[in-house]
């Protein structure tokens, strides 16, 4: 095996092409996440069975789908429904949906964290439910998820990949294209794995400096 720097220089345009990619699909999934995962951990606690049952029922069932198999749902299925989107967009989508069932529990142990005490003191100073949840109950919530939240980023990241089983460009995809055009495999390769180390390291150094910020 020969390793040849002018392979490296060739694929660097692809690469930066892919790294945009992965970095759209990551950042939006993650948002959609974030957000779609506090709604169902707000959903689960709603006062009546007619609400948590369905959510219950569908955060299962998404959690216990391999991701891989709604991605080709959604990229193949829809579309015989008359819901198309692009391949990008279905990835995103994905992504975030799945990891929303993930992101809720993190929620939902945040929450059930905050002392009783939080929600005796609002309920006596006579703040409304809106007021009590924004100002009070999650603001401590969520400080106490960020490390755990930041650990499904990380795994988002290492899973925006399979976006290729749906055609998008990524960077694992960028590089099996290239690989396959120029039967040059070691180079390409080498490159997005230690891009992946080195994003998911810098990805820990700000969740970390995050973290430290929530904290003091």
């Amino acid at each position: 095996m020969k390793w040849e720097w002018s392979a490296v220089s060739d694929f660097m345009p692809h690469f930066w092409d892919g790294l945009i990619v992965t970095l759209q699909a990551l950042v939006l999934g993650s948002l959609i996440s974030f957000v779609l995962g506090l709604v169902w951990a707000l959903l689960m606690r709603a006062p009546t069975r007619w609400v948590t049952w369905p959510v219950g029922a569908v955060t299962e069932f998404i959690r216990n789908t391999p991701l891989l198999v709604q991605l080709f749902f959604l990229f193949y299925v829809l579309p015989e429904w008359g819901l198309t989107f692009s391949a990008l967009t279905t990835g995103v989508f994905a992504i975030g949906l799945h990891y929303s069932t993930y992101t809720m529990q993190v929620y939902r142990a945040g929450i059930e964290a905050v002392p009783v005490g939080q929600w005796e003191a609002a309920t006596a100073l006579n703040l409304p439910l809106r007021r009590t949840w924004t100002a009070v109950i999650l603001p401590q919530a969520v400080r106490r998820v960020v490390p755990a939240l930041g650990n499904y980023v990380i795994s988002m990241l290492k899973d925006t990949p399979m976006l290729m089983a749906i055609t998008v460009l990524e960077m694992l995809g960028e590089a099996r294209l290239f690989s396959q055009q120029h039967f040059q495999f070691t180079e390409p390769l080498t490159v997005i794995g230690f891009a992946f180390i080195v994003i998911s390291y810098l990805a820990s150094l700000a969740l970390r400096a995050l973290e430290r910020r929530l904290v003091h």
